[in-house]
This record gives structure tokens, C-alpha cells and sequence, in this order.
């Protein structure tokens, strides 16, 4: 089969691999879509993975085969795929399955072989069936609504203004999911106009250019008090001051992005004089992502305004080069089976 894999020396190839073998309790997925996400960007860009490793894990398909001893959903299926779970460690037991660490198995960012590839052999308990009425563009990118949803829900319960700093593909899946949840007044911080326009169609009621003097001014007029709720995308370190001094007192700061680097924080005190919780977010579970197919279903969601390339798997390579490690694309999403 077809694939694009990583190679050491040259980064994202395309090639031939070998066909999977389905064991007793392996499923087989027909690859219909599947999203560069930023984690495989950081993935690619830290050459730290396994010579001949495929990436890619928000993934649509098909059920095509089944080992004898493996249950879940029937061929002929529509799935989406998010990693397995033991259900007897303490995060599974504490509602935190996707943190578990006994025989949690990952598909194109852990373990296993990914979803840029014509097909990728999983296990049933990764399978998600896609709701009628969703697309295959749409289920491979639940996951990366499903990434925000998660972070609003480590922020635990309320309403009120929000702060969204980034508005990269999960800042924006961030901003129209707090519309759904009835949040607002809802801000932006994001220096594409781009980027900016789709939070605009996605229900932001406010958005602002960071890099301008006056933004956090302006910010202030909108919620005079503080924001009740402030979610860090961008990965910019800076941000996490400034979110502390635009947090209304006993606001919640989540850092949703990846820092790889030391942080510091210039005026912890601030931190305690306003109660703040700051936490973090990381992946998300199959509710959470039967909840973002769901609201799809319903025509709440809509991920198709985030995709700003959709290229064969062919020229994903070159892509990467010329679009995403630039910084020029919003979201890629490669077609590479038969989309539904």
C-alpha cells in the first residue's frame, strides 16, 4: 500500500510499505480522511520518531476486515479512531481514559502506525462509528473539536466571557463549541485576519490582532472585570502573563497548547491575590468525541470552514514544505480513499 512516512534524512516520504496482516483481535480500516494535526508538525520538526514511522491520527474509514476474535463495530462501518483503554487504572477509573498507561495503545502519534497511509490496522475498542448525516471531511476532524471540548471541560462548569488566545485549528473548534455552550461575550487574540474571519462564522463576538498595542485595552472594555475563562492555543509563553492579568479573580486559565520550553511566570503573587486555577489539557476522550460527531449530526458543527488544503496523500510531502511548516496553512486534510 501507499503511504507517507518518516525518514531521518529527508523527513516525509512517499512510498511503498507493506500490506497489513489482520491478526484474531486487529480490525482493518480503509483510510477515507485523515488532518495534519500540530502535535504531528512538532512530531516531524523534533525528529524524534522511528525511522519508517507513519503519522496521523485524526482519521476517518471503513471497517473493511476483522480477525475472528475481534469485536466492535461490523464491516462496512464508517469509524473514527482514538486510542484504547484499560478501564482498571486510576485514570481510566477516575473518568480520564485517554491518560491511561497500562494498555493504552496510540495510532499515528504513539505505538501503533498511522492514518497517512491507504489503510491502518487498529483494535475495536478504538473504533468511534460516525454518525448518519456526517461526512468523512467532518469525522476526521471530530477529533480535533473533541481536543477543545476537553479543555473546557478541565476548566469544569459555568458560563460567562471567555478569552481565546490562538486561533489556530483548536482555539477556533474552542470558540464554537463555548457558542454552543451558551459562553460569552467570546474574544479572540489571532494575528491572521484569516484565522480571525472563520472565529467570526464560528460565533466569536469579538476578535482582536494581539500584536497591536491597544488589544488587551480594548480586551478590557469588553469584560471590565477580568475574563472568567481564558484558554491559551497559541503556544506563545508570553500569553500565560497576560492571560493572568486579563483573569477576572477566581478565573480559570487552561494551557491548551504545547510548550516544550522552560516557563516562567513573571508575577506568580497576581496568581494567588486573584485565586486563579491555572491548568492544562491534553488529548480527549470517546465521549467527548461522540459528543463533537453528535453536535455535527445536528448541524452545529461544522469543520469544513477550517480546512484550508485538501491534497491526495501523494503530496503531502511537499505540502508539509511548502504550507505547513511555514505556518501558511490553516488546517490540511488529505484525501486519500473514497470520502463519504
Amino acid at each position: 500500500m501507499k503511504a507517507v512516512v518518516f525518514r531521518k534524512a529527508q523527513g516525509l516520504v512517499y512510498e511503498d510499505v507493506p500490506d497489513y496482516k489482520v491478526a484474531e483481535d486487529e480490525v482493518l480500516v480503509k483510510v477515507a480522511n485523515t488532518g495534519f494535526c500540530g502535535s504531528d508538525h512538532s512530531l516531524v520538526t523534533g525528529g524524534l520518531l522511528p525511522e519508517g514511522y507513519i503519522i496521523g491520527h485524526e482519521i476517518s474509514g471503513v471497517v473493511v476486515e476483522k480477525g475472528e476474535q475481534a469485536g466492535g463495530p461490523a464491516v462496512g462501518t464508517k469509524v473514527c479512531i482514538r486510542p484504547t483503554y484499560c478501564g482498571k487504572c486510576a485514570s481510566c477509573l477516575s473518568g480520564k481514559e485517554h491518560l491511561c498507561r497500562v494498555h493504552r495503545r496510540t495510532v499515528g502519534i504513539g505505538d501503533l502506525p498511522g492514518g497517512f497511509a491507504e489503510y491502518v490496522k487498529v483494535y475495536s475498542q478504538m473504533l468511534i462509528p460516525i454518525p448518519e448525516g456526517v461526512d468523512s471531511r467532518n469525522a476526521a476532524l471530530a477529533e480535533t473539536f473533541a481536543a477543545a471540548l476537553h479543555a473546557i471541560h478541565c476548566t469544569s462548569g459555568g458560563q460567562g466571557s471567555v478569552l481565546v488566545m490562538g486561533g489556530g485549528p483548536i482555539g477556533l473548534c474552542a470558540v464554537r463549541i463555548l457558542k454552543i455552550l451558551g459562553f460569552g461575550p467570546i474574544v479572540l487574540y489571532e494575528p491572521v485576519r484569516e484565522k480571525r474571519d472563520i472565529a467570526i462564522l464560528y460565533g466569536a463576538d469579538h476578535v482582536f490582532n494581539p500584536l497591536e498595542k491597544d488589544t488587551d485595552a480594548q480586551a478590557v472594555t469588553i469584560a471590565p472585570d477580568g475574563f472568567q475563562k481564558i484558554f491559551e492555543c497559541s503556544g506563545v509563553k508570553s500569553n500565560i502573563d497576560r492571560a493572568i492579568n486579563l483573569s477576572i479573580d477566581n478565573g480559570k486559565i487552561c494551557i491548551v497548547s504545547m510548550i516544550f520550553s522552560p516557563l516562567t511566570i513573571s508575577a506568580p503573587f497576581l496568581m494567588n491575590l486573584k485565586e486563579i486555577r491555572l491548568t492544562t489539557s491534553i488529548s480527549n476522550s470517546h465521549q467527548e468525541n461522540i459528543k463533537c460527531l453528535q453536535w455535527m449530526a445536528e448541524g452545529k458543527i461544522d469543520a469544513r470552514p477550517l480546512i484550508s488544503d485538501i491534497e491526495p496523500l501523494e503530496r503531502l510531502p511537499a505540502v508539509y514544505r511548502e504550507k505547513i511548516d511555514t505556518g501558511l496553512a490553516i488546517k490540511v486534510l488529505l484525501r486519500i480513499g473514497e470520502e463519504f
